[in-house]
């Protein structure tokens, strides 16, 4: 009986630590995300910047005695890597963003993080724990040639996140390098993926995904990966707070050639993040600063051991990412086909295009899918029962150039059902800035609607004009709505 009550007691006091840790945890990071502005850093407000917009938000860093500032190496291009290093306690931590050079949104929260760590305000207590017990390094910009280009390769056309083996490329052996000479507890793996991930097989789109990853093609769980889940199991709580059933788990499938796989391997338990999408968060702005809660979050959970009260097994019930959305889906559409109407629905997907130096973007859309599509979701979803699509009109003057637009009134020419004009001579380009569809004046014919081709049609109910789309993106001619962004050129 004695035995029983000592166990039982036991139990409970080990119950009300883990209530009170996650208390304090979850009102932790509240604070962190009701005083996010105040850190933001705001010289970084869109997520295509280059290494020569952050270069001197790093050298105001070596103004403050606290930050360390090194150059680990250069580029193939001789860009510089720069390391920051802040600390001074036992816990090694490594961070780094933008391995893949279009992959920034770790990158900006990196910086605001920075700020908090230099700016005197409410954390300061936590601050001085963190400091003392753990030291920091960020590398925030691993792939600088990458980001050049925005691109996910690297100069020499390498992913760098399947060079861990090889080391082909110079920013592989400085992250190799650091891994070995630093010989951090923990490393943060920071990355964006894809905007169509689902949190599982729902319409949630995974916001933030984790990964424990594996060491081993059996996908043994260690300590060093253990260690993993339990942070990433606090992480996911804490976002839980801001996006609901929207947090992912990555596929922890083998992959022998990648640093994450290898890092774990080598004994430093690894956390990686990848940054999708959030409905109106093109920029990933607000994903930003879910990147700076979650990461300073486990920061903390290193810094006093708390990830230690976790339990393992929760990592588990993460939905994994699936493959369930479209940027846009129709459904029930009506389409002619044999002089028969049949009942479709359509799943269109956006792909950005580099304008110029890659400062800039436009969009080149396609059908990915066509028939029955029940089972998926979009990001953005239009019930088209009763509508029939059809295609768009041509207007009848053709352009001598793209210039030539600016003496039209696209949003007019929109609104009556005119998506496209005709070029008189061939253009290089494949997309364009304005809202409009263009034909290579080899082109002869509208194509018709199918899968891999260029979503551009309207929808009608009878003679009355309802939906208008352009390159994927639509005009509501009921509500007055407008989607359309960039056109495309075929």
């Amino acid at each position: 009986m004695l035995k029983t009550t000592t166990a039982f007691l036991i139990f409970a006091f080990k119950l009300l630590l883990m209530t009170t840790a996650y208390s304090q945890d979850l009102s932790f990071s509240k604070q962190l995300f009701d005083t996010y502005d105040t850190y933001r850093e705001s010289a970084l407000t869109h997520r295509r910047f280059k290494q020569i917009d952050i270069l001197p938000l790093i050298d105001q860093l070596k103004t403050d005695s606290r930050f360390e500032v090194t150059t680990v190496g250069e580029s193939v291009e001789k860009r510089p890597i720069q390391m920051i290093k802040v600390g001074s306690g036992p816990r090694k931590v490594l961070l780094w963003s933008q391995m893949h050079g279009d992959e920034p949104s770790a990158t900006m929260a990196l910086f605001d993080i920075f700020n908090l760590l230099r700016t005197d305000g409410p954390f300061e207590d936590f601050k001085k724990q963190l400091l003392a017990e753990t030291t920091l390094y960020f590398v925030p910009m691993l792939n600088p040639d990458g980001a050049e280009r925005y691109q996910r390769r690297n100069a020499l056309d390498i992913d760098l996140n399947r060079d861990a083996l090889r080391l082909q490329s110079p920013e592989s052996r400085i992250l190799k390098g650091l891994q070995q000479s630093l010989k951090p507890d923990f490393g943060f793996n920071l990355h964006d993926q894809g905007t169509r991930y689902s949190a599982g097989p729902t319409p949630k789109q995974a916001t933030i995904s984790f990964l424990a990853t594996a060491y081993d093609e059996a996908r043994n769980i260690n300590p060093v990966r253990e260690r993993s889940m339990q942070l990433i199991v606090g992480m996911n709580r804490v976002l839980q707070q801001y996006i609901p059933g929207g947090v992912g788990r990555f596929s922890d499938e083998f992959e022998p050639r990648a640093f994450g796989d290898n890092i774990q391997k080598w004994g430093t338990t690894l956390i990686l993040i990848e940054s999708g999408g959030y409905p109106n968060d093109p920029e990933k702005q607000f994903i930003r600063k879910l990147n700076y809660v979650a990461i300073l979050s486990g920061l903390q959970a290193i810094a006093t051991d708390a990830y230690k009260t976790e339990s393992r097994s929760e990592y588990n019930t993460i939905p994994e990412n699936e493959r369930y959305l479209f940027d846009v889906l129709i459904r029930n559409a009506q389409i002619m086909r044999g002089g028969k109407p049949i009942t479709v629905d359509l799943g269109i997907n956006r792909y950005e295009v580099n304008v110029g130096n890659a400062a800039t973007f436009g969009y080149r859309s396609v059908i990915d899918d066509f028939g029955d599509l029940s089972t998926f979701f979009g990001i953005e979803e239009i019930d088209a029962t009763g509508l029939t699509l059809a295609p768009g009109k041509i207007h009848p003057q053709p352009l001598r150039s793209l210039a030539d637009l600016k003496k039209y009134k696209l949003d007019s020419l929109v609104q009556q059902g005119v998506t496209t004009f005709r070029l008189a001579t061939p253009s290089r380009a494949t997309t364009h800035l304005s809202p409009i569809h263009l034909l290579q004046p080899t082109t002869t014919a509208v194509r018709p609607v199918q899968t891999g081709r260029i979503p551009t049609f309207v929808l009608r109910r009878g003679n009355q004009l309802r939906y208008v789309f352009v390159n994927g993106f639509w005009y509501d001619v009921n509500t007055g709505e407008n989607k359309l962004a960039t056109g495309v050129i075929e």
